[in-house]
């Protein structure tokens, strides 16, 4: 039984691990994160645009990214 306790607390072991490769992924390089604010400044909140002139990148993270790093509070 004790065995089972500790199979038990690797498997939330495993959860935290896969839940910070997803925070990882909203990690950007600097290259991106000037290519994100230059396209902002062209083109807005156009985030399925800016999303297609990054490879890898969708238009929800590129808008996560940008909201969690230049949000206001108005």
């Amino acid at each position: 039984m004790a065995d089972l306790d500790h199979t038990s607390d690797e498997s939330s072991v495993d959860s935290r691990g896969e839940s910070n490769s997803q925070d990882s992924k909203l990690e950007f390089s600097e290259d991106e994160e000037t290519l994100i604010t230059r396209m902002f400044n062209l083109v807005g909140e156009r985030w399925t645009l800016i999303a297609g002139r990054i490879p890898g990148r969708t238009a929800e993270e590129i808008e996560k990214y940008w909201t969690s790093r230049y949000s206001t509070s108005e």
